[in-house]
């Protein structure tokens, strides 16, 4: 790649060296954070690309990490774009709003909504039941007095059940509801009959046959929520991990579509991936690669969306979890690569690890938090919310 403003490579890895020394990361090192560059390309595409160079060179075995997560987590804590002085950017015609976080992101449609999610979740049912819990609950856990993911996923199920006050015989729908985990926990546990919307395939497919197999009272419908149309309205309402694919423009009709479906003395539990700023777009590595068109809301953007549809009864931060549960994805999905390798590839391998340990590394750096929101009708003269951690 021929730069605009042309220096050689030793001139870049100066340059990169010396953004990193507060980070404590060498170039070359011997720590497990440290970078080891095998092509020296790796310092031109990174400065002219950002985000996505990096991500894209480490796919292409420009460069290794033993522990690619704590990387990401020095890197963000210490803003390294924030350290590039104009006349550095001059140098390497970096155009900097390309490096940054959040940025390449469109409105979601409903057709769009559909190819998206296929395009993630389809991948492949071996690929999640290998990586994920016994319940295959594709969310933050919470590692709460808990040892290991499968503990921390329940936790998480009987949290959101709790603290949406579940009763035997309450109607729940589950907005973006996956393979069916909450579903399938909270109807077991507490008795409850469930709806879950989902746009992939695979999910349903699997999800619905989990629930079969076990005789719960379950339902997937393959429909955006936009479209659905429910015969009533329902007892409860909860989404983990949807609103994250919703996008800005929509989160309006999202909230507005929530508020149709719920009963006047219902509530609704929305758990959800947060970002610290708002945005209207998202990594365009993680755009590229695993989420596209996905963006993580801010709390004054879903604050906004809210309002005159919902009071806000409580807010709970557990992103500290997210860090541990990707962690633990990782772990499982290591030890399961020989039976994936042959049908998924080697650049898929490098691609997945750093989608998940490059995650762990900005919820580590709480670039990222996870929110669960409950939700209650404004007109609701006597809340049915009892605070639950």
């Amino acid at each position: 790649m021929i730069l605009s403003n042309p220096i050689d490579q030793h001139g870049l890895q100066s340059l990169f060296e010396d953004l990193l020394k507060d980070t404590d990361i060498e170039i070359n090192g011997s720590r497990p954070w440290d970078v080891k560059v095998l092509d020296n390309a790796f310092y031109s595409r990174v400065f002219r690309q950002g985000s996505l160079g990096l991500g894209e060179s480490y796919m292409d075995g420009m460069w290794e990490c033993e522990q690619i997560d704590e990387l990401i987590n020095r890197v963000l804590r210490h803003d390294l774009e924030a350290h590039l002085d104009n006349k550095a950017k001059f140098k390497i015609g970096l155009n900097v709003a390309g490096a940054k976080l959040r940025d390449f992101v469109n409105p979601q449609s409903i057709n769009r909504a559909k190819e998206d999610v296929s395009s993630h979740y389809d991948l492949g049912n071996d690929l999640f039941q290998k990586m994920l819990d016994k319940r295959m609950t594709y969310t933050c856990g919470y590692w709460h007095h808990v040892e290991t993911l499968d503990e921390a996923q329940e936790a998480k199920l009987d949290l959101i059940c709790r603290k949406a006050g579940l009763k035997p015989g309450m109607r729940v729908l589950d907005i973006g509801c996956g393979w069916g985990s909450f579903m399938n926990y909270a109807a077991e546990k507490y008795g409850v009959i469930c709806d879950g919307i989902t746009l992939s395939h695979e999910q349903a497919a699997l999800g619905q046959q989990i629930a079969d197999d076990k005789r719960l009272p379950v339902s997937f419908v393959l429909q955006d929520y936009r479209e659905y149309q429910p015969k009533e309205k329902y007892d409860r309402i909860i989404s983990v991990g949807m609103i994250e694919h919703v996008g800005p423009s929509n989160y309006d009709e999202y909230f507005r579509c929530a508020k149709r479906m719920l009963k006047d003395d219902g509530l609704f539990v929305l758990h959800t991936i947060g970002g610290k700023e708002s945005a209207d777009k998202t990594d365009p590595w993680i755009d590229k690669y695993i989420f596209p068109n996905g963006v993580c809301p801010s709390f004054v953007q879903l604050a906004q969306a809210v309002e005159n549809k919902f009071v806000i009864e409580d807010v709970h931060n557990i992103g500290e979890s997210y860090d541990k549960t990707l962690v633990a994805w990782c772990e499982n999905f290591d030890k399961a690569w020989p039976e994936l390798a042959e049908k998924y590839g080697e650049r898929f391998r490098r691609m997945w690890r750093y989608y998940l340990l490059s995650c762990a590394g900005a919820f580590r750096a709480r670039n990222i938090n996870v929110w669960q929101f409950v939700l209650s009708h404004e007109n609701l003269s006597q809340p049915t919310y009892v605070r639950q951690i």
